[in-house]
């Protein structure tokens, strides 16, 4: 095992091409072993999501390899978040010729030694529940908190009702601000379990940061996309200044699909403001397709993508081992008469 170097670029590639080729139903072939991600399904070319051109890479990314005599058999692809110190697994690759387990295994637990040198508080990945990826993360002290569905509208699917900028602004809709940190904060708490806030464990500085590239809240997309832009959206309550729904649309390099992710309160239709979230993805390129990820205790925020053409690609499991440990902030407390 060692980190890749530039002469290691057409073994990985041609690595990563087959972990991904499958049989066009999402499938790795047989003899790879896989995160069993997604990245083939009829319209959706989703292998543009794993390519590995030198372009792709940020300054903070990882590579690693496991060289077993002078071939490259197992690949681990890992994206690093400075400003979080959060490590995602992107890829975890192997041939599967009775010792891909074994191979996994020793990647993860050489990136992981490797990342904690720098700093590493938080390590993530998505993974389909088959072929033992569960299992592999949760021997190497990981822990399995959430399920995502992830779901695709072909860029041939018919436009629902248009909105326009006045339309948006009479549902409420308008641009994210640093202003609305707080109550950002507040809309993610109350649709999202305690368990898994203590867990993501946003800041206010994080929510402050919408838009600009910024990638909070999370899903098991947004590691694999490289954006061009990305804009954040909310929809405010017609009553007082809470927010009833919070929006990101990101517009993708080259070939990839278009980006939206919803989080909105669970007595809050939000169907208006992904209708405005698909107008604006094509507003901004038309004749691409547009991805989107649905935690499970998000429901019914999976039905109202249904309805505005929306198609359930696959379920994964989403799992985090955190290294750094949890220390209680002295605070007041109030003092009892015995």
């Amino acid at each position: 095992m060692r980190a890749a170097r530039l002469t290691d670029l057409a073994a990985v590639s041609e690595l990563s091409r087959l972990s991904h080729g499958g049989d066009g139903t999402g499938g790795a072939p047989a003899h790879m072993r896989t995160l069993g991600l997604p990245v083939s399904s009829g319209q959706i070319s989703v292998f543009s999501l794993f390519r590995l051109p030198l372009g792709a890479f940020l300054p903070g990314d990882l590579l690693y390899v496991y060289e077993e005599r002078g071939h490259v058999t197992g690949l681990a692809r890992v994206e690093h978040e400075g400003l979080r110190d959060e490590f995602t697994i992107v890829e975890l690759d192997a041939v599967d010729d009775g010792t891909a387990g074994d191979i996994r295994f020793r990647l993860v637990q050489h990136l992981m030694r490797d990342a904690v040198k720098r700093t590493g508080l938080r390590f993530h990945v998505a993974c389909a529940d088959e072929a033992g990826n569960v299992e592999l993360f949760m021997q190497a002290g990981f822990a399995r908190y959430g399920e995502e569905q992830l779901f695709y509208r072909p860029p041939d699917r018919p436009e629902g009702q248009s909105m326009t900028a006045s339309d948006a602004a009479q549902h409420g809709i308008r641009p994210a601000q640093p202003l609305d940190a707080l109550e950002l904060d507040r809309l993610y708490h109350a649709a999202t379990p305690v368990p898994v806030v203590r867990l993501e464990n946003y800041r206010l500085v994080d929510w402050e940061r919408q838009g600009n590239h910024w990638r909070v809240p999370r899903s098991a997309l947004t590691p694999l996309l490289r954006f061009a832009d990305l804009e954040a959206y909310v929809q405010a309550s017609p009553t007082d200044d809470s927010l009833l729904a919070f929006c990101q649309i990101g517009t993708a390099k080259a070939d990839q699909p278009d980006y939206l992710r919803v989080i909105s309160r669970p007595d809050h239709d939000p169907t208006d403001l992904i209708a405005f979230g698909v107008a604006q993805a094509r507003r901004h390129r038309a004749g691409r397709g547009i991805v989107s990820a649905v935690r499970s205790y998000e429901s019914p925020l999976d039905r109202r993508l249904a309805e505005n053409g929306f198609d359930s690609l696959a379920v994964v499991s989403l799992l985090m081992r955190e290294m750094a440990q949890r220390v209680e902030e002295p605070a007041l407390i109030p003092v009892g008469i015995r």
